[in-house]
C-alpha cells in the first residue's frame, strides 16, 4: 500500500534522482497514519513528518497523502472528539450516529453534504498543508465499509434539503473532494493544490482528478483501464489515469513494459501496488525494463507542453486530453468494433494503440487521413486496418498529418528549468491549428491574466505563430521546428533565410543489448535525416516559410 518508514520514503525519492527517472510526487497510503486514523502521523514510522517533507522538497518531490472519510470512534482521539462536539457525523433517524467498519475499526462518517462540515474537514486538511503536504488522495469515499452497505435510512443534510443515504450516496465522494480541495486552497493561498479521488459524480471534475481504483495486474485490466479513461473523458472528467502495472497481483515484466508505455500518455500517471505484491518502481523489474520505463517517462516529461495545453483546452470547451475515437471519427463504423476499442487519441492527432504483454503483431485502425508512425515517420494512408510488428519495448503510436506537437527537453521534475528551446514537431501533408498554452503551473496568477496563449497554424509550406495573449513570461526563448514528411531545403522569416539542417532523430533511446547471443533490431525507432531549423521565440507573431 505505501512506503514506510520515513527512511524508505526518502530512499525511493533518492533512487529516482540517482537513476535519472523523472518524477514529481510521492504518494503515502494508509501506513503513514497512526492506527489508520485520519489526520494523524505514525509515531514510530513517521516521527517527524515536517523534516521528511522538507527533505523531499529538497529533492523536488511533492507529497500527496491519502484521506479516508471514516473517523475512528475512539475516546481521546482528537478528531473524533472534535467531530462529536461539532455534530458533524451522519446519524440514524433517531439521532444515533451511524457507525461502519473501515481501516481504523468502527468509524463515524462526516456529512460532506453540509457546508459547515466541509469547513470543519477543511480545517484539518489545512493543518496538514501547514506541515508541508501539497496534495490529497481521497479514498474509500463511496463511502466504503466492511461487510455491508451504508443503510439507506441514514440521514444527510443535503445542503439544507435534508434526505437519506439513498439520495446522498452518489454525491458523497464528490462532496468529500470538494471539502478537501476547499480546505487545501484556503491554507495554500495563491498556490495550487492537487486532489485525487476514487468516487465522484458529475461536476466533481472541478475539484479532483480521478483514478480508476483497485485494478489487477493482468492484460485484461491493462486494456480495461484504457477504456475506462476513454469513458471518463466522454463523461466530462479530463484528468484521469490508473495504477501502472496493476494494484493487486504481481505484474510480469512484459505487462509492466506495455502498461507504462501507454500510461505515459494518460493525464494522470502513477504506480501503486497492494501490500505483499511486487512493487512497481521502474527498477523493480530489472535493467532492461528500467530503460524502457525511463524512455516513456522521459518522453512524457518532454510532452508536458502538449499535455498542459490539452488540459487547458479541457477547461475551455470540455474536450478531454484522452479522447475516444468517437469524438472525431463517429461516422467510421469500424471504431465501434471490439478489435479497436482500446485505441485512444491524445489531443486531436496523436493515436495511441495499447497492446497486451504477449503481442507480437497488432492490428490497428487508422481513420481517414494520412498517418505517420510516431517513432520512424513511416506513412500509412487511412482509412485502413493496419498490421504492425510489436517490439519488446514499443507500442504502436501514430501521428496524423496536420499535427503540431510541442515538446521540451527532458527534465527530471517540473520545477527544473527547461533549456529554453520549444520543440515544435510539424507533420506535413495537411493543414492544422494548435493552441499552445503556458502559465507558471504553481499559482492561480493565470486567472488574473498571467498566462501565455498562442495560436499555431500549419500550412502546406509555412507555419505561423500568433502574437502572445496574456502577460506570462514564457521560459522558451527559441523555437526549433522539426519538419516531418517534408523535403524543404530553405526557410525564411522576415526576409532572413535559414538553411534546413538534417539529422537522425529519436523520441526513444535505444535499449541496451543485455543478451550477448541475440541482437535486437532497433531501426524502427529512428527517423532518418529529419529536417529542422531553430529561430528566436518571443511574444511577437512570426511566420516561417519553407521552400
Amino acid at each position: 500500500y505505501s512506503y514506510y518508514p520515513d527512511t524508505e520514503v526518502l530512499r525511493v525519492a533518492q533512487t529516482f534522482r540517482e537513476k535519472h527517472i523523472p518524477a514529481d510526487v510521492i504518494y503515502l497510503d494508509i501506513h503513514y497514519m497512526q492506527d489508520y486514523k485520519v489526520f494523524t502521523w505514525h509515531k514510530e514510522k513517521f516521527p517527524d513528518p515536517e523534516t521528511l517533507i522538507n527533505k523531499l522538497k529538497a529533492l523536488n518531490f511533492k507529497v500527496v497523502v491519502i484521506l479516508d472519510p471514516g473517523v475512528k470512534a475512539e475516546k481521546g482521539y482528537p478528531v473524533y472528539e472534535a467531530g462529536t462536539a461539532a455534530d458533524v457525523f451522519v446519524k440514524y433517524p433517531d439521532g444515533v450516529p451511524y457507525r461502519g467498519a473501515a481501516w481504523p475499526g468502527w468509524c463515524n462518517f462526516p456529512d460532506f453534504t453540509a457546508a459547515r462540515v466541509r469547513k470543519w474537514w477543511g480545517e484539518y486538511v489545512g493543518k496538514m498543508v501547514d506541515q508541508g503536504v501539497q496534495g490529497f488522495w481521497n479514498d474509500m469515499n463511496e463511502p466504503a465499509v466492511w461487510g455491508h452497505h451504508t443503510p439507506n435510512l441514514v440521514q444527510f443534510e443535503l445542503e439544507g434539503k435534508k434526505g437519506n443515504h439513498k439520495e446522498a450516496h452518489n454525491i458523497y465522494g464528490m462532496q468529500m473532494t470538494r471539502a478537501t480541495k476547499e480546505g487545501a486552497e484556503k491554507a495554500l493561498g495563491e498556490e495550487r493544490t492537487f486532489t485525487l479521488t476514487r468516487a465522484s459524480f458529475s461536476g466533481g471534475q472541478r475539484d479532483s482528478a480521478v483514478w480508476t481504483g483497485d485494478n489487477h495486474a493482468t492484460d485484461e485490466h491493462l486494456m480495461l483501464g484504457c477504456r475506462i479513461v476513454n469513458s471518463l473523458g466522454l463523461s466530462g472528467f479530463p484528468f484521469t489515469g490508473n495504477d501502472v502495472g496493476g494494484f493487486t497481483g504481481d505484474a510480469a515484466r512484459g505487462l509492466y513494459r506495455k502498461w507504462i508505455a501507454q500510461a505515459a500518455f494518460h493525464p494522470l500517471m502513477r504506480a501503486h501496488s497492494m501490500i505483499n505484491s511486487r512493487q512497481a518502481e521502474p527498477w523493480s523489474f530489472g535493467e532492461e525494463d528500467l530503460e524502457v520505463a525511463r524512455n516513456y517517462i522521459s518522453l512524457r516529461y518532454q510532452l508536458l507542453p502538449h499535455l498542459y495545453s490539452l488540459i487547458y483546452e479541457s477547461t475551455q470547451n470540455g474536450m478531454p486530453p484522452v479522447r475516444s475515437l468517437v469524438f472525431d471519427y463517429h461516422k467510421e463504423w469500424k471504431i465501434y468494433t471490439e478489435a479497436f476499442e482500446n485505441q485512444f487519441l491524445l489531443g486531436q492527432h496523436l493515436m495511441i494503440c495499447p497492446v497486451t504483454s504477449d503481442a507480437k503483431l497488432a492490428r490497428v485502425y487508422l481513420p481517414e487521413g494520412q498517418w505517420y508512425h510516431f517513432l520512424n515517420d513511416g506513412l500509412v494512408q487511412g482509412p485502413t486496418e493496419h498490421l504492425t510488428e510489436i517490439q519488446r519495448d514499443t507500442i504502436p503510436i501514430y501521428v496524423k498529418a496536420g499535427a503540431i506537437i510541442p515538446l521540451q527537453n527532458i527534465i527530471q521534475h517540473v520545477d527544473e528549468a527547461n533549456d529554453g528551446i520549444l520543440r515544435l514537431h510539424l507533420y506535413f501533408g495537411a493543414e492544422g491549428t494548435y493552441i499552445l498554452y503556458e502559465d507558471d503551473g504553481r499559482t492561480r496568477a493565470n486567472e488574473g491574466g498571467a498566462f501565455a496563449r498562442r495560436t499555431i497554424d500549419l500550412k502546406t509550406d509555412a507555419v505561423h505563430i500568433s502574437a502572445q495573449e496574456g502577460s506570462y513570461q514564457s521560459p522558451f526563448t527559441k523555437v526549433r521546428l522539426y519538419l516531418h514528411g517534408a523535403n524543404f531545403s530553405k526557410g525564411s522569416m522576415d526576409g532572413q533565410k535559414f538553411e534546413i539542417l538534417k539529422k537522425d532523430f529519436r523520441f526513444l533511446n535505444a535499449i541496451s543489448n543485455f543478451d550477448p547471443y541475440e541482437d535486437y533490431p532497433d531501426t524502427a525507432k529512428v527517423i532518418s535525416e529529419l529536417g529542422y531549423l531553430e529561430i528566436p521565440f518571443a511574444g511577437n507573431p512570426l511566420t516561417v516559410r519553407f521552400a
